[in-house]
C-alpha cells in the first residue's frame, strides 16, 4: 500500500513545495442545460398592455435575466440526491407592430433538476460570531446563467391555460426593475415569448481538501499609477480602437454564444 500524502513538504520534480490542507467548497455534482422555453407568458407593464391591445403582432428585441431564486430539497427515497428548484425572472422587451412602440414585461420560468450532493451531519460553529445551528447537512446550489436569447414572440386572443401568477409572488427587487406597475389581471390579449437559455447548475458542499502548493501567490505585475493631471495627455496614450470601426472577417465560436451554428 502506497504511503498516504500528508500536509507538509513533498519531493517532486514538478516544483511542488508542499501539500496544503484547505477549507473550501467542493463541487459534488453539476449539469448544464440548453433550454428552449416555448410560449412563456409575459406580464406587460400597464402602458405596454395598451399598445398590445391594438397591435397585430410583436417583434422580439431582447430579454434580460434579472435574478434566479434557488431552493434545495433532499430526496428521501434516493440517498445523497437533492432536487434543485430554480425560478428565473426575465425582463422581456419587444416591439409592437405596426405602432413600433417598445413594450416590456416580466416572464417567470420554473425549472427542476436532480443532482448528487452527498451527505453530512456536522454542526458548524466559528469564533467570528457566526453560528450555524442545527445539522449542516444541506449542500449549496449555484446557478450560472447568461441572458437568454429572445427567439420568438406572439400574441394570443385566447390565453393558453396556465397556473397563473400574482403580484405578491414576485419579489420587490424584481418589480423595481420596471418603470411602472405590471398587469397581472385578465386581459383580451396575452403576450408570449420563446426564449433560449443556457445555464449550469452545481451542488457544492463545504469540505477540507489536500492540495499541492507550488508557491505563494505573489503578483508579478506592478501597480502603475499616474501623476498627470492633463486628461488629453492620458487620452493620447490610448491606442486607436480600429476593431470598433471595421467589422471582423470572422467571429470565433467562443466569442459570441448567440451566433447560429
Amino acid at each position: 500500500m502506497a504511503d498516504r500524502v500528508v500536509p507538509g513538504p513533498v519531493n517532486s520534480d514538478d516544483c511542488i513545495k508542499e501539500a496544503v490542507c484547505i477549507d473550501t467548497r467542493k463541487i459534488m455534482d453539476s449539469c448544464r442545460d440548453k433550454d428552449c422555453i416555448e410560449d412563456l407568458r409575459v406580464y406587460p407593464t400597464i402602458c405596454s398592455q395598451r399598445y398590445l391591445q391594438s397591435a397585430f403582432s410583436v417583434r422580439p428585441r431582447c430579454a434580460e435575466l434579472l435574478c434566479c431564486k434557488v431552493k434545495v430539497k433532499e430526496i428521501c427515497l434516493n440517498r445523497g440526491y437533492y432536487t434543485v428548484d430554480v425560478t428565473y425572472f426575465y425582463k422581456v422587451t419587444g416591439e409592437a407592430f405596426p405602432s413600433n412602440q417598445v413594450v416590456t414585461g416580466l416572464a417567470v420560468f420554473d425549472k427542476r433538476v436532480m443532482l448528487f450532493g452527498s451527505e453530512g451531519r456536522v454542526k458548524s460553529f466559528s469564533s467570528d460570531g457566526c453560528c450555524e445551528c442545527g445539522d449542516n447537512n444541506m449542500p449549496y446550489a449555484v446557478v450560472d446563467a447568461v441572458d437568454p436569447i429572445a427567439l420568438h414572440m406572439n400574441l394570443a386572443d385566447t390565453p393558453l391555460p396556465e397556473p397563473g401568477i400574482e403580484q405578491r409572488d414576485i419579489p420587490e427587487t424584481i418589480l423595481n426593475h420596471f418603470d411602472e406597475e405590471l398587469s397581472f389581471g385578465a386581459c383580451d390579449r396575452a403576450w408570449y415569448v420563446t426564449l433560449g437559455q443556457f445555464s449550469i447548475i452545481r451542488l457544492i458542499r463545504n469540505t477540507q481538501l489536500l492540495i499541492p502548493a507550488y508557491d505563494y501567490c505573489m503578483p508579478e505585475k506592478e501597480c502603475v499609477g499616474t501623476s498627470e493631471d492633463d486628461p488629453c495627455t492620458m487620452f493620447g496614450r490610448i491606442r486607436f480602437p480600429v476593431e470598433e470601426f471595421f467589422p471582423p472577417d470572422a467571429v470565433e465560436e467562443c466569442d459570441e454564444y448567440k451566433s447560429l451554428v
